[in-house]
């Protein structure tokens, strides 16, 4: 399904917005301006205020945003004050890690669930997340409330497990492979590219060290 976000790039933002601001929370100040975290991330504080303005939350003049208030504009615009039970589907180095990584739940993402072909992972646990033969996922999914699928599989078993995960009634995939999967268009894909973020930076490192040399 494609659904265009004409605020994707603010959308991107908005998380390193919410990691400054609660940790200025700390500060006790119940006020933060557009400018103090524009500061921080090395933006324009226009684009700032026009990145929280998404989340329908005004400053006040001279005294900026009311910290808490800001936080629950943001989180609630991300959706990330409810809870979303998601499963892995592959069970391998990327989605294990991926089980481990416990920021998700202060986002309200908690994965519940892991499919595996391997039956040496099959019944087995991923930190407290039991893992499950594929042909289980149907039934868990609808017993578990599942509602999003986080592909980790390799590349060659992308489009077949994609196929298994829409069959099972999952509308929405975060896909970590690098296959553009097929997908009716009721079902959200969101592709998740690793290797173009390395190569921006690898693109970097080479200009910086040719500007040092």
């Amino acid at each position: 399904m494609k659904t265009k976000l004409s605020y994707a790039p603010s959308i991107r933002r908005l998380p390193s917005y919410l990691h400054i601001i609660r940790a200025f929370q700390r500060t006790g100040d119940p006020y933060i301006s557009g400018t103090w975290i524009a500061n921080e991330l090395n933006l324009e504080p226009i684009q700032v205020r026009k990145d929280l303005a998404i989340t329908g939350i005004a400053g006040k003049p001279k005294k900026g945003y009311p910290v808490e208030q800001l936080i629950a504009a943001i989180e609630h615009y991300l959706a990330w004050d409810v809870e979303q039970r998601a499963a892995i589907v592959g069970a391998g180095n990327l989605g294990s890690a991926l089980i481990g990584y416990q920021e998700f739940r202060n986002h309200g993402l908690h994965i519940v669930a892991a499919f595996d072909n391997d039956l040496s992972k099959v019944g087995r646990s991923i930190h407290q997340v039991q893992v499950y033969g594929m042909e289980e996922l149907k039934a868990v999914i609808e017993k578990m409330n599942i509602t999003l699928a986080i592909l980790t599989v390799p590349s060659p078993y992308a489009q077949s497990s994609c196929d298994a995960i829409v069959a099972a009634g999952i509308r929405a995939i975060w896909n970590f492979t690098n296959v553009k999967l097929k997908v009716p268009e009721d079902v959200l894909v969101q592709r998740e590219d690793l290797s173009s973020g390395y190569a921006i930076l690898s693109v970097m490192m080479r200009m910086r060290s040719k500007e040092v040399s």
